[in-house]
C-alpha cells in the first residue's frame, strides 16, 4: 500500500488567559478519520509566532507547573525589546524557542502511540490572540 498524506486545519479557542490546552482528542479524532488503521506519523503544527506544542501530563498539576515555570523564565514585564500588545508580550515571541511550534508523533495501527500520561497540548501565553489555528498532518 502506498503512503498517503492528509492535512486538516482546525480552529481552537485558547481564551484570554495563559493556557495549556489539551489537543489529544482532536488528534485522535483526526486519525480515526484518515489513518485507516495504518502506521505512520502525525505532525501537529501551529503557524503562530507566539505559541508552542508540548507533550505533557495534564490534570495532575503539570500543566499549571509548566505555566508557572514559563512565567519564571519569561516574565510578563517591560524587559522585552518586542513591545506591542499586552505588557510583556515580547516574551510570547520567545516562547516558541523553548516550546517549539510543532511535534511529530508516532501512529501505530491508526492510533497515537503516546505514553500512559502523555497528552498533546498547545501552550499559549499570548492573551491578545484567543483564536488559534492548528494544522494536523498524517503521513502513513
Amino acid at each position: 500500500m502506498a503512503a498517503s498524506f492528509t492535512t486538516r486545519e482546525i480552529d481552537v479557542r485558547t481564551g484570554s488567559q495563559e493556557v495549556v490546552h489539551d489537543l489529544t482528542r482532536e488528534c485522535a479524532s483526526f486519525l480515526r478519520e484518515v489513518a485507516d488503521g495504518r502506521d505512520g506519523l502525525l505532525n501537529v503544527f501551529v503557524p503562530h509566532a507566539t505559541m508552542g506544542v508540548a507533550l505533557i501530563e495534564t490534570g495532575a498539576g503539570s500543566d499549571d507547573d509548566l505555566l508557572a515555570a514559563l512565567q519564571d523564565l519569561l516574565p510578563a514585564d517591560d524587559r522585552w525589546r518586542h513591545q506591542h500588545g499586552s505588557r510583556g508580550h515580547g516574551r510570547d515571541h520567545v516562547l516558541p524557542a523553548l516550546v517549539p511550534p510543532h511535534a511529530t508523533l508516532p501512529v501505530v495501527s491508526g492510533e497515537l502511540a503516546l505514553g500512559t500520561w502523555q497528552s498533546v497540548c498547545l501552550v499559549d501565553t499570548n492573551v491578545d490572540n484567543p483564536n488559534r489555528m492548528v494544522r494536523l498532518s498524517f503521513l502513513g
